[in-house]
């Protein structure tokens, strides 16, 4: 395990470069966002990095790319339905461990509408 790197949530490098803002969450620019959006994504990605340890290592790598796709942005997470459909499914195969995060999707789904 020398050298690997284990990264549970996004990971920025920048070298370099003029005014670097990071990681956009939707909120840095944009109009203020739905506070109940931005909670349910938060809870959802919290749940997520929580369920990474009992996850097989292919399902951790899917969750770990699709983590910054995790924006309280409406219009993007409508777009990326199948994204949090694939999310359900990965933590439903852990069974009653992943049931909280499939209960998270389906909240943040219902807000979506």
């Amino acid at each position: 395990m020398s050298g690997e790197s284990n990264y549970y949530g996004p990971v920025v490098n920048m070298t370099g470069g003029r005014e670097n803002v990071g990681i956009n969450y939707g909120t840095v620019g944009g109009a203020g966002q739905d506070g109940e959006l931005r909670a349910a994504v938060a809870e959802l990605t919290g749940l997520l990095g929580e369920l990474r340890p009992h996850l097989a290592p292919d399902q951790d790598r899917t969750v770990g790319d699709t983590l910054p796709e995790l924006v309280a942005d409406r219009d993007a997470l409508r777009e990326r339905r199948t994204v949090l459909a694939s999310l359900a499914q990965i933590a439903a195969t852990v069974g009653e461990v992943g049931r909280p995060a499939v209960d998270a999707v389906h909240r943040l789904l219902a807000l979506l509408g």
